[in-house]
């Protein structure tokens, strides 16, 4: 998982941060950029992408897809051409059940696919209605 992890940290999004959410390595938008935080609980920051490991497999959650279709279709389509297993993913949790078979080249395109700015535009729309 620390493999997964400075690849994460080197590529996600400027402006993001890093630490524990949720029980889990977590990386937000500081309160500093966006003071609302997050909606359910203003306490915590903005969440964006989380990790964790679980008994069978790591989990790389992803917001971005969750919330927007376009971004979750792209990464879909992409998985084939990264991986020769087949994609095991929810709505935001993409699941890799070795970690040798994570498809770290497919996680750093993803990373650069969507900005802070365009996360805090996404976010506030989406819970404004």
């Amino acid at each position: 998982m620390t493999k997964l992890h400075n690849l994460i940290k080197e590529h996600m999004p400027e402006g993001l941060e890093s630490g524990m959410g949720y029980g889990m390595p977590a990386y937000y938008v500081p309160k500093s950029i966006y003071p609302a935080g997050y909606h359910c609980k203003p306490f915590p920051p903005l969440p964006f992408l989380n990790l964790a490991s679980q008994k069978n497999f790591i989990a790389f959650y992803h917001m971005g897809m969750y919330a927007k279709k376009e971004l979750y279709d792209w990464f879909v389509a992409e998985y084939p051409k990264h991986s020769k297993y087949k994609l095991d993913m929810g709505k935001s949790c993409v699941r890799f059940k070795k970690i040798e078979d994570i498809p770290y080249d497919l996680i750093e395109q993803l990373l650069g696919k969507m900005s802070v700015e365009e996360w805090i535009e996404i976010y506030e729309n989406a819970i404004k209605k």
